[in-house]
């Protein structure tokens, strides 16, 4: 049963980091090109909604699940047959950890900027709002694109490595 649960929190743990690689991937090829071309007050309303509307249970649960799981993951993988995924653990787990770094460092605090920017029909200079968000936000988002991929990566080699071994 350990080996079966090992296994467990590894794939949730994978499955958790996968979800938040594709949400980020997302908003890089298609939710940030498409507002790219909307006007000033259209990007900023939808991206303050957006922000909004992501502060969600099921957000919540594949953000911080897949840190969670994946030091759970590292720490079940320390001996046995398992300690040969744990690098690839560590891997994934140091590089999700930027990513949160990253969204906590710099998306967020651009999020809550627009956000404090106001109702995008009141504001008085929508160009000035978006010009101090739009390029800097999908900068960050694609580095945590990047770096969330790379931890997916890692905790997917990591079940390979422990399923050619054995049990996770």
């Amino acid at each position: 049963m350990n080996g079966d649960l090992r296994s467990l929190v590894l794939l949730a743990a994978t499955l958790t980091t996968g979800l938040m690689a594709g949400l980020y991937f997302a908003f890089s090829v298609a939710v940030m090109p498409g507002l790219a071309k909307a006007g000033d007050r259209t990007l900023i309303e939808t991206m303050q909604r957006v922000n909004a509307a992501i502060l969600n249970g099921w957000f919540a649960l594949a953000f911080g699940g897949a840190l969670v799981l994946g030091v759970l993951a590292a720490v079940m993988h320390r001996g046995g047959e398992g300690r040969s995924a744990l690098p690839w653990i560590i891997a994934g787990v140091v590089l999700y950890t930027a990513s949160l770094v990253i969204t906590m460092g710099f998306s967020v605090p651009l999020n809550d900027r627009l956000a404090d920017a106001g109702a995008p029909g009141r504001l008085h200079d929508p160009a000035a709002v978006r010009a101090r968000f739009e390029s800097t936000w999908v900068h960050w988002n694609i580095a945590r694109t990047l770096v969330t991929t790379g931890a997916l990566g890692c905790l997917a080699w990591a079940m390979r490595v422990a399923g050619s071994t054995g049990r996770a």
